[in-house]
């Protein structure tokens, strides 16, 4: 399979979640809810950058902890832990595609395989990120791709086969 080939399944973090992580989030926490003045932040509910005004609070979120209960596998010491910034009230979540806009700077692209170990990384400049998740989900290996800040590690977004 070539990565041209590789349809993309983007999601940010599902609803449910979002209920849960709300109520205690990923490192055992409620957070505040805060006002944006500048906006921008991103946000992994509906991966959309806050407007000026939005009600957002931020959280602790295990993506890879999430998604090894789903799927019944072991990641061990691969599980992170970070910060995420959602609404702090249900949104409309995420149309689906590529979220256009929602990156700015260098991104890490990163595979991850079925038992939950990474198997490498790519760093890109927003508008390589869609080639580069093709390219890694393209390896029957790969099973999911996180994308993160490079600056800071957080989860932004995880990719999977269409």
């Amino acid at each position: 399979m070539n990565s041209h080939d590789t349809a993309l399944d983007v999601r940010a973090v599902p609803a449910g979640t979002l209920a849960e992580l709300r109520r205690l989030d990923d490192s055992g926490r409620c957070h505040p809810v805060t006002v944006t003045e500048d906006g921008g932040a991103p946000l992994r509910c509906c991966l959309t950058r806050a407007k000026p005004g939005d009600r957002i609070t931020l959280l602790s979120y295990a993506p890879l902890r999430r998604w090894a209960e789903e799927t019944a596998c072991d990641p061990g010491a691969y599980v992170e832990t970070g910060p995420v910034f959602v609404h702090a009230e249900p949104c409309e979540g995420f149309a689906g595609g590529w979220p256009e806009g929602f990156h700015s700077g260098q991104r890490v692209v990163r595979a991850y395989s079925a038992d939950g170990r990474i198997l490498g990384g790519r760093v890109g400049e927003p508008a390589e990120l869609p080639k580069l998740a093709a390219e890694l989900l393209a390896d029957p290996e790969t099973a999911v791709v996180h994308v993160r800040a490079v600056e800071f590690g957080c989860f932004m977004h995880e990719v999977r086969r269409a």
